[in-house]
């Protein structure tokens, strides 16, 4: 090897020496400052009680939690009820949420992981704001996509490890995560309190449906046989399928609540698709109205008259109700369909 061939790989070794250096110093720092976020608070000097009020802005929605005497309701709704433990569970959750991971962003950036607000453009998020009683921001988080250690084959329908986060008024950085926040949502659905309608130990029965869905059934005491209306000879009625029916009345449960300004020809309500009357043992008399399918619920209005109607269903009788037409299966069978096979 001649001189300047040796002096030459000297000078490369030195670049590529000093570049290496640089590099893993611009590292170090980086990794410093990471480090110094790490495992911290997300949402610091949060309290669950100075929280009155959770908005969540999504890109087509928005859904207010208000807490009042009655606790926590949905503004959007008429005031209807919010799970009280779901919505405490949330709360509690952004309080201890945790950056685990951040890194620097651009404009660019938080377009592709949805950070961006809702009402400023493509690649918009869901904004979590957190007020007080007169209306003082505490806090706000913007939620972004999902976060994958692995990527898998149908990110849209997979929980996710984490979430891309980011405070709004440090746009600058973007956080990942732990939970997947599937919170982050301003459907109402994911919000009521979805105890429902439960009339218990029917005594008579009467349903109408268009198909040949029209019976009566009824009995004199809570282990007293049902009885069919009409039955004419040779007709016997299967007790199971009864029973069934007359079950169902009290597994009523809630899908949604339809917004206040829904009308009766919108849910159905001038053309029903079934009414359903029973009485109780309890004297409580229950009258429903089934309108039109919305996807696999039905829209439901209800009263309810008797000395002994709980709180709870007067309160539900004054609202649009949805709910899953699987929960009516036994109730709206033919007549010819609640009878006995004969051997």
């Amino acid at each position: 090897m001649n001189l300047r061939v040796a002096a030459t790989l000297v000078v490369l070794l030195l670049v590529l020496g000093g570049g290496a250096i640089v590099y893993h110093q611009q590292q170090r720092s980086r990794e410093a400052s990471n480090v110094g976020t790490l495992g911290r608070p997300l949402l610091q000097g949060l309290t669950v009680a100075d929280v009155a009020r959770v908005r969540i802005s999504a890109p087509n929605a928005t859904l207010n939690l208000q807490r009042s005497d009655r606790g926590w309701t949905i503004a959007e709704r008429a005031g209807f009820p919010a799970d009280f433990g779901k919505v405490r569970a949330f709360l509690l959750k952004a309080i201890e949420l945790k950056i685990g991971q951040s890194e620097p962003i651009g404009d660019q950036d938080r377009g592709r992981l949805d950070l961006v607000e809702p009402g400023k453009g493509a690649g918009a998020g869901t904004l979590l704001e957190f007020l007080s009683a007169d209306g003082k921001p505490l806090a706000r988080l913007l939620v972004g996509k999902k976060y994958f250690k692995r990527e898998p084959e149908n990110p849209d329908k997979a929980t996710g490890d984490g979430r891309f986060v980011m405070l709004p008024d440090k746009p600058g950085a973007a956080y990942v995560v732990s939970d997947p926040l599937p919170e982050a949502s301003a459907a109402s659905d994911a919000w009521i309190d979805r105890t429902g309608i439960k009339a218990e130990k029917v005594e008579t029965m009467e349903v109408r449906a268009a198909g040949d869905v029209h019976w009566k059934i009824e009995r004199s005491g809570d282990n007293a046989e049902w009885k069919l209306e009409g039955a004419r000879p040779g007709e016997k009625l299967e007790v199971t399928k009864a029973n069934a029916a007359s079950y169902s009345l009290s597994l009523l449960d809630l899908a949604d609540v339809a917004p206040p300004s829904t009308t009766a020809q919108d849910a159905g309500f001038d053309t029903p698709s079934a009414t359903i009357a029973a009485t109780t043992l309890s004297g409580l008399d229950y009258r429903f109205t089934l309108g039109k399918l919305d996807g696999a619920n039905y829209y439901v209005k209800f009263t309810i008259d008797g000395a002994q109607a709980q709180p709870r269903e007067q309160e539900l009788a004054r609202y649009t109700l949805l709910i899953d037409k699987s929960k009516f299966e036994d109730v709206l069978k033919k007549r010819s369909d609640l009878l006995a096979k004969k051997k």
